[in-house]
This record gives structure tokens, C-alpha cells and sequence, in this order.
């Protein structure tokens, strides 16, 4: 691609970001001399470097992994065979709220799904150094009647819902971004976990209330680490489906799962990577392993950023650990009701309990979403429903914050 060609689509995709950046209420803080030199800063030479080492290039696609638990925040880069190679695990330096979905404005809850960036939601003149939206709310949230907006990935290392990193790791990460877009990428993908979707974690949250919809993200993890390659997200009957294209009709977020087809290829992978991570959960369950659910004050960093005492948004809740709870394994499905005795799960929300479809499930080449209500009890499955921690095991505070997430 020519160099003069490469400059045009930097500067047009400056003024889209930042004329989209405008409608979003405090975000306009630096001057344009500023915005110009933060948003136009070059990639490091020892990330051009790690580009070669892994056979991609800065116009290459890129891909977004991260995980609230472990506070890490993954760049996948494609090479040239059409795959994806990790490119740098930054630490994150902060994110709020609790492990599980964002579901309504200012819950503090840092998304977790799979969402779409493209260059329209890069925001360079944000008060937080620089940002891009992450595209939250997607279908898949809208359906649950899931709310809010505005969630980014940002410097300053202050969330409230947000992915925040340092300014430093910022400037790279935009820059990465960026020539991702000048290249020709028209979105990348940013995939969002709890935790890595292991088969230890997996057994340790097994009777997690969040666990039917953590097992859709690791089908969608699943889908990826088999094969390196973007995953193909739709939603349908309040789950999700990956990798899949319709027999007849459509995907929508709204409606029941119609019929679909799957890359036998890629969907023997998946199955088989599951079946050898339901069987590690199995042994680890009957090993002794206990199920617990992780409370935080609010969130977590990296414990590097702990080390180095980086300031950051509500330093007193850092200073408090996350407390793993006990949880008392139950098969009761509880819909929790608001204020006025509603219920506030929607049609589309409690098929959404449901076990989702999974390529160990489906048949060859063509697969269904389970029924509503149809849940098949495995090691990963069976335990999302009614939660009891163990009596004495919660402090008051931790109780408190436990309530604050059902509600």
C-alpha cells in the first residue's frame, strides 16, 4: 500500500473519531496539537520488532483478548496463513465491579461478551488520554434488555466500566489499533472473559449463578483457540452461537435458534477440546475441588500495578482482596424480581438460561440451541442455579457487595 495512501486514511479516520468523539459527554479534554500527537504517535521500534519475529505486519488485522481475573489485556496480531498470533499481554491497570455481565448503566460492571470496534469508535481526544468504545451494548445484550453505553478501552487507569490502562500502554495499543485500520481492517474483534476459560476455573465457578452464560464464552474461546481464527459471532434465543450459518432463515437476537451448519473441521476441534476439558473438570470436581464465587469492593489491577503503587481510581477497594466465597452446589433456578415484585428476566433472557449449543452436542454439520428450559447436567453445566455461601464465610462487607450484584 502506498505511503501517500496510508497518510490520507490516518487523517480521515482522525476526523471520524473525532467528531464521534464529541458526542460523548466529558470526554473532550486535551487541545488538537495535543489529540494530533497522541493519536499520530508511532508504534515503538520493539513492537515493530516482535511484529517480524511473529510474522504479521502493522497493517495486519488485529484481535482483542482480555480477562477481568487475571487483569490482562491481549493484542493478537494475523499473519499471513489467515491465523492470529499473540502479539504482547499488557497488564490491565484497573477495571470495577464484579465477575459477570454488565447488564444496566452504572452498575460499574466491565462488559464480558464478544463486541465489534470499528474505526468510528476510535476517540482521540478523550480526557482519558485516549480511548475506543467497545461497542457495548451488542444484539446479544440488547435482546436481555441489557443497558448503557459508553464502556472503553482508556489511559489514566480510572474505570467505572471501563477497560483502563496506563497512558503509556494506551499510546501503543491506539497506535497498534490504528494501522490495524489504515490497513484496510474494517473492525476488529474484542473478546471479554471473566477469567481464562480453563477447566480449572471452569470446575473452581461451576456453581457460579453465572456459569450457563460463562459456558457460551468458552464455546466462543473454544472456537478460537482451536483455531486461531476470528470467530464468526451471531446471537439467537438469548444465546450465543459461533461460527455457524443459518439453513433456513436467520440468525436474530430476538428469536428462537433456527438450524445451522458448522465447518465440520472446525467443529470437530471444538468438540474435542471440550470433551478433554469436561473430563479435567470431572476429575478435578471428584478430586475435591470446591465451587466458589470471587467478591471484589469494586474490581481489580494487575499486581504489578500494586508493586509500583500506580495511582488509580478507588485505591481503598483495591487494598481490600477479593474474597472467594463457598458456594453450596444446588439445581434451583432463581429469577430474581425487582423492587415492585417483576419479574426482570425477559422472554429472551430465560431461554437464555438454557444450556447453549455446543459443537460436542450438535450433530454433524447441523446444529439446534437447546430448548428453553432443557439444560443438560454435565460437569460444566450442571450447577448454575441457586447460590448459598457457607455460614461465617462472608464478611459484612462482602455480603453487602453480593447483594449490590444481584440486584
Amino acid at each position: 500500500m502506498r505511503l501517500s495512501h496510508i497518510s490520507s486514511l490516518r487523517v480521515g479516520l482522525l476526523s471520524m473519531s473525532a467528531v464521534a468523539a464529541l458526542g460523548v459527554a466529558g470526554c473532550e479534554g486535551p487541545g488538537a496539537d495535543d489529540v494530533s500527537a497522541r493519536a499520530n504517535a508511532p508504534i515503538s521500534k520493539e513492537t515493530l520488532a516482535l511484529m517480524q519475529e511473529k510474522g504479521t505486519s502493522p497493517s495486519a488485522p488485529v484481535l482483542i483478548r482480555t480477562y477481568k481475573k487475571e487483569a490482562e489485556f491481549e493484542v493478537w496480531k494475523m499473519k499471513s496463513d489467515g491465523r492470529y498470533a499473540l502479539l504482547k499481554t499488557y497488564p490491565i491497570c484497573r477495571w470495577s465491579g464484579q465477575l459477570g455481565p454488565k447488564a444496566r448503566e452504572g452498575d460499574r460492571q466491565v462488559p464480558e461478551g464478544f463486541y465489534s470496534v470499528t474505526p468510528a469508535q476510535m476517540k482521540p481526544n478523550s480526557a482519558y488520554y485516549l480511548a475506543f468504545n467497545v461497542g457495548y451494548p451488542n444484539a446479544y445484550d440488547r435482546a436481555l434488555g441489557h443497558d448503557g453505553g459508553s464502556i472503553m478501552v482508556h489511559g489514566v487507569c480510572s474505570s467505572r466500566g471501563c477497560f483502563s490502562m496506563t497512558d503509556d500502554q494506551m499510546r501503543e495499543i491506539y497506535a497498534v489499533v490504528r494501522e490495524s485500520f489504515a490497513g484496510g481492517q474494517r473492525d476488529l474483534q474484542l473478546q471479554s472473559y471473566p477469567f481464562h476459560m480453563t477447566a480449572e476455573n471452569m470446575a473452581k465457578y461451576r456453581a457460579d449463578p453465572n456459569i450457563a452464560f460463562w459456558r457460551q464464552l468458552k464455546d466462543g474461546s473454544d472456537n478460537f483457540e482451536t483455531t486461531k481464527k476470528e470467530v464468526a459471532v451471531a446471537a439467537c434465543g438469548g444465546r450465543y452461537v459461533f461460527n455457524a450459518t443459518p439453513v433456513d432463515g436467520r440468525f436474530d437476537a430476538y428469536s428462537p435458534c433456527p438450524q445451522f451448519r458448522q465447518n465440520e473441521e472446525a467443529r470437530s476441534l471444538v468438540a474435542a477440546k471440550q470433551a478433554e476439558d469436561d473430563a479435567k473438570i470431572a476429575e478435578l470436581t471428584a478430586q475435591g475441588v470446591k465451587p466458589i464465587r470471587t467478591i471484589y469492593a469494586d474490581g481489580g489491577q494487575h499486581p504489578k500495578f500494586a508493586a509500583l503503587a500506580v495511582a488509580s481510581s478507588r485505591p481503598d477497594t483495591l487494598a481490600m482482596a477479593p474474597t472467594d466465597v463457598p458456594v453450596e452446589e444446588k439445581r434451583v433456578r432463581v429469577a430474581l424480581d425487582d423492587k415492585k415484585g417483576k419479574s426482570r428476566v425477559s422472554p429472551v433472557a430465560q431461554m437464555a438460561t438454557a444450556a447453549p449449543a455446543r459443537a460436542a452436542d450438535a450433530e454433524p454439520m447441523i446444529g439446534v440451541a437447546a430448548p428453553a428450559g432443557e439444560v443438560k447436567p454435565t460437569p460444566l453445566t450442571g450447577w448454575f442455579g441457586g447460590l448459598k455461601p457457607a455460614e461465617g464465610a462472608i464478611s459484612v462487607a462482602a455480603k453487602q457487595s453480593a447483594q449490590q450484584v444481584a440486584q
